[in-house]
């Protein structure tokens, strides 16, 4: 049966390493987060790390192992979990008194929480029987929150054994999807990023973790990021025709977001909600008339209701009465919350230098780059040490990264075994020929800046919980780099836990940016930058006869998005005329 959250708030998956621990930092009081499983050598460093803070030892499962990735990660799954149950035990059994973890527990929960108010009533009465019964109630109340993860779908990189054939159900994400499928979690979802995946969906077939239970929950469910309806519905019905019921669908912005971002057609993120809005009863029919007849054929149960199916939202939240309106106008069951998490090192993993970084940075630090192997376009934090490592090989004729662990390994341009564009064998053969084709030199170098600009992120998204607890993830490879969305310039300071949240409900303002545009209003002005920068380059190579379709279409839906703007109720009720300002000055 659904649970409705503690927290109006989740923290979504970031990078590799910095939400890698984050349940272990934050599920004991409620707040749901997202691990990233592909990266298994970050996962037995994880484990490496955490089985003495138990008192436990740690037993390696070595590389020669038979299936090591998936058992890596399904005993870190299971041993996040008994550490997040042992938290919740010993908070339940905490004095309520100031300081305490109970105590925070309960003061983090949003202002129209039952619990919040029951707490605040205990608190207040003198009544010790009164005090004493509600205190009893409450411990019994306390629930963590969702130990969730994620998978990138487009890492699906083949592997291989001794004798040099694919493993079957080997690959890197169907292997992440086994790893999460036979853990202990319970209540948990897993999270698919970057687009569908028919492998993977496929798998999920042989998983019966992800079948509704006798109550109608799930002990594993299923969450989509999407950026727009048409996506949700195309993979919800292909998922739904085999069975498989997706609990959630998670809408990210195209642009105004951290890590890859999938930019849309100039689709916008307030009609992209009320779409959702709109048409969420006609999502879930569709999608329950095709789950009920595959249910019934696969395990010859047939019900008569669809099971819960929400809507989150996530992508440049910056402030509560944001966060609200999302609530109130879409209906959203819960809202990412993602870069300003990067300052709260109470929830999750980043190294000094780099928190450093992130506090001091500016609109010009953060850049829409060309910087990842995946080929799609990566918000970059400029100056980090992966950085300034990255252009001392390129000073000293040496550009490229080692590939050890290729799991962004899918070019073949030159080799019969795919290679990473960010690998140093990689970058030697692109530049040998460039070279030999006699380009104008102002085309050289743009070409020569496409294949430099590329940087290793296995490592350098990795590298954060390596440096924090002391381990070696590669040995002689400790560079970091990261990837928040441009929200991060409107917060710079370090803040704990209770702040953040306290940010989020409206009961504190941390932002140091005072003239932040509203979220609406700026991935607006990202996709007009975007749309000129295509436009630009598409003049210089002489594309824009191609490309026409995509333009005409691309402005009309940004016109309606702004149209939509101009006529939508409640939106920043406390400084209407400023919205309508910033909204044409956009347009022009």
């Amino acid at each position: 049966m659904y649970t409705s959250p503690l927290h109006k708030f989740h923290i979504p998956v970031m990078g590799l390493a910095y939400t890698v621990d984050s349940p272990i930092k934050v599920a004991r009081f409620g707040i749901s987060s997202v691990i990233s499983i592909v990266e298994n050598r970050l996962i037995e460093l994880m484990r490496k790390h955490y089985y003495p803070t138990i008192g436990k030892t740690y037993h390696p499962i070595s590389a020669h192992e038979d299936d090591f990735r998936a058992k890596r990660i399904t005993d870190y799954l299971n041993l996040v979990n008994s550490i997040v149950q042992a938290q919740v035990e010993k908070l339940r059994s905490a004095a309520f008194e100031t300081g305490s973890e109970i105590v925070k527990y309960f003061e983090m929960l949003p202002e129209d929480s039952i619990l919040k108010q029951c707490y605040c009533k205990m608190m207040k009465t003198e009544d010790e029987l009164e005090k004493k019964k509600l205190e009893k109630y409450l411990r019994t109340q306390i629930r963590p929150g969702s130990i969730d993860v994620n998978i990138m779908t487009k890492t699906d990189r083949n592997n291989f054994n001794k004798a040099d054939e694919v493993i079957e159900d080997g690959s890197d994400a169907v292997v992440a999807l086994r790893g999460f499928a036979t853990s202990e979690l319970q209540n948990s979802s897993v999270v698919f990023s970057a687009g569908t995946n028919l492998r993977l969906y496929n798998f999920l077939e042989n998983c019966p973790g992800f079948d509704v239970n006798t109550d109608g929950g799930f002990t594993k469910k299923v969450v989509i990021k999407v950026s727009d309806f048409r996506s949700a519905f195309i993979q919800g019905k292909y998922l739904a025709k085999k069975g498989i019921w997706v609990s959630e669908f998670r809408i990210e912005s195209g642009l105004n977001c951290g890590g890859h971002a999938f930019a849309t057609e100039g689709y916008l993120l307030g009609p992209i909600l009320e779409e959702f809005k709109s048409r969420k009863q006609e999502l879930i029919d569709s999608l329950f008339e095709l789950y009920n007849k595959a249910s019934e054929q696969k395990s010859k149960r047939k019900f008569l209701y669809p099971p819960q199916l929400i809507i989150t939202v996530q992508g440049g939240i910056g402030t509560h009465q944001e966060d609200d309106f999302l609530h109130r106008h879409y209906n959203i069951e819960s809202t990412g919350w993602g870069t300003p998490f990067l300052l709260v090192p109470e929830a999750t993993t980043v190294d000094d230098e780099t928190l450093k970084l992130l506090c001091a940075a500016k609109e010009k630090d953060v850049v829409l780059s060309r910087n990842s192997p995946f080929g799609v376009r990566f918000y970059y934090l400029k100056g980090t040490s992966a950085d300034k490592e990255k252009q001392a090989r390129i000073a000293a004729g040496k550009p490229g990264s080692p590939c050890t662990e290729k799991h962004l390994a899918f070019n073949t341009e030159f080799t019969e075994a795919p290679i990473c564009t960010a690998s140093h064998k990689y970058q030697k053969l692109k530049i040998a020929q460039l070279r030999s084709l006699d380009l104008p030199e102002p085309e050289y170098k743009r070409k020569l800046d496409e294949v430099l600009d590329k940087e290793c992120l296995c490592i350098g998204l990795s590298n954060a919980a390596a440096v924090n607890y002391s381990q070696t993830m590669i040995k002689n490879l400790n560079a970091v780099n990261i990837c928040p969305g441009p929200n991060i310039v409107n917060f710079s300071e370090v803040v704990s836990l209770q702040t953040m949240t306290d940010h989020i409900y409206g009961r504190k303002n941390i932002l140091t940016n005072s003239y932040r545009p509203h979220m609406f209003i700026t991935e607006l002005n990202l996709y007009i930058n975007y749309l000129k920068e295509q436009l630009e380059n598409d003049f210089r190579d002489k594309q824009l006869d191609e490309r026409k379709k995509y333009y005409v279409s691309f402005f009309k839906n940004l016109q309606e998005g702004i149209s939509y703007y101009h006529r939508l109720p409640g939106i920043a009720q406390t400084f209407r005329k400023l919205f309508i300002s910033q909204l044409t000055h956009a347009t022009f």
